[in-house]
């Protein structure tokens, strides 16, 4: 991980050195906040794979002496399909139709929408994955 958080950072300072030149020369400030926080996202995600990276420690793919079978093995739980992802758009949909047709559409489907989000975040913790033989 150590490679794609200097990959982050460096985009983060190539994004501030831009933004500062770009502030020079048109003292625009919209495009001169889109650029920083551009640079803040790339500083964000950069800081954040690099501490992950030094905490858990070298990956094989960090390796160079590294072979096909080091990263043999499990990679952990994955969800299969589900279906919360439509139940979310399909509320959302009716939360935005609520500003053309009244207010209590928008209300209906706000809950709607955090009830379904809701499920999608715990559909693991009610289901846990049944182990294989």
């Amino acid at each position: 991980m150590r490679v794609e958080g200097y990959v982050f950072s460096i985009i983060g300072v190539f994004a501030v050195i831009v933004d500062i030149i770009y502030w020079i020369y048109s003292h625009d400030p919209t495009g001169t906040a889109a650029l920083a926080l551009t640079a803040g996202m790339g500083f964000l995600v950069g800081f954040y794979l690099l501490f992950t990276g030094r905490r858990i420690g070298m990956r094989p793919q960090d390796l160079p002496d590294a072979e096909v079978a080091d990263g043999a093995g499990e990679l952990g739980h994955f969800t299969p399909g589900s279906y919360y992802p439509f139940f979310i758009a399909a509320s959302a949909t009716v939360a935005v139709s609520g500003f053309v047709f009244g207010i209590w559409l928008v209300l209906i489907g706000a809950l709607m929408t955090v009830f379904f989000v809701t499920c999608l975040v715990f559909e693991n913790f009610w289901h846990p994955p049944v182990p294989e033989d």
